[in-house]
């Protein structure tokens, strides 16, 4: 049997998110800037062994370990375009909190697409892995690289890696799922019906700014369109906001993603840590990371 393949499935960071609009089949189309975290789950891959997939971890109560979880459903998808491709059992550590913003699920299907990928012999830019990867979930695509990016359309179009200063953030989630198709609802838009705010400039001109401090300053004219009806669902997410705003050193707080989980960017590693350990000390019940993005 051949060795066990393993891969980081990283948290997918929404640095920006605009909605420009809803299109006539539903589906939203969308301007963001995505950052990946330092922080993650693990996959491993045991080739030849009978199919299936086991989760451990912090996280792992409640996931569904049949055909719908994402990492089997990205293995689906992938065999349906490579006959006879060579597989095993998925083994998941889930350390990031679900349903919170950050691609949790969509990264731990990425990663076993790239897992399968190796195991097979395909290129990791493949198109057929990006194709197989589109056709799982909106926010896969993007995971597969887990490069900073520029995501477009549904999220099917994924502009050139960028190159970013080192991004000293601290994630946090308030234990709280928030379901993203009800944030989307939420928000109210009627298919062909565009959004008010418009494409976000930052996110079209690319970042270019080469310190921490001015890229949260660019940055700041930017924003999540989905903080709104995410907030509406689950006010604590005000309150974390607020709480990241207030810690000393903070140049920026946002949501992710749909939400629950948010962020804050900050100089240094050491102030990411202090505003963690403050953080914790006020909510121990939390999930609270300092981490690096890029």
């Amino acid at each position: 049997m051949q060795a066990r393949l393993t891969t980081r499935a990283p948290a997918k960071v929404n640095l920006s998110l605009r909605i420009l609009g809803r299109r006539a089949d539903g589906y939203h189309e969308l301007d963001s800037l995505v950052a990946f975290a330092g922080v993650g789950d693990a996959l491993t891959l045991l080739p030849g062994a009978e199919s299936g997939i086991a989760i451990s971890g912090p996280f792992a109560a409640g996931l569904s370990v049949a055909a719908d979880n994402l990492v089997l459903k990205a293995e689906t998808a992938l065999r349906d375009q490579v006959p006879g491709l060579r597989s095993g059992r998925f083994l998941l550590v889930k350390r990031l909190p679900v349903a919170s913003g950050i691609g949790g699920g969509s990264a731990d299907a990425a990663a076993a697409l790239r897992l399968l990928a190796r195991l097979n012999g395909l290129p990791a830019d493949a198109p057929l892995l990006y194709a197989a990867a589109a056709r799982v979930g909106a926010d896969v695509p993007i995971c597969l690289a887990a490069k900073t990016r520029i995501m477009q359309g549904i999220g099917e179009r994924l502009g050139p890696p960028l190159r970013l200063p080192r991004l000293f953030a601290l994630l946090v989630n308030p234990g709280v799922a928030v379901e993203t198709a009800a944030v989307f609802r939420d928000l109210g838009l009627q298919p062909g019906q565009d959004h008010a705010a418009g494409a976000s400039a930052f996110a079209l001109n690319g970042p270019h700014a080469a310190s921490q401090e001015a890229f949260a300053t660019a940055l700041a004219v930017s924003g999540n369109d989905l903080e709104a009806p995410a907030r509406a669902a689950a006010p604590v997410i005000g309150e974390v906001l607020a709480l990241l705003a207030a810690l000393p050193g903070c140049r920026l707080a946002r949501m992710s993603g749909s939400g629950a989980t948010c962020f804050a960017l900050f100089d240094d590693c050491r102030a990411s840590a202090a505003a963690a350990r403050a953080l914790a000390r006020r909510q121990p019940g939390w999930w609270i990371k300092p981490t690096v993005l890029g």
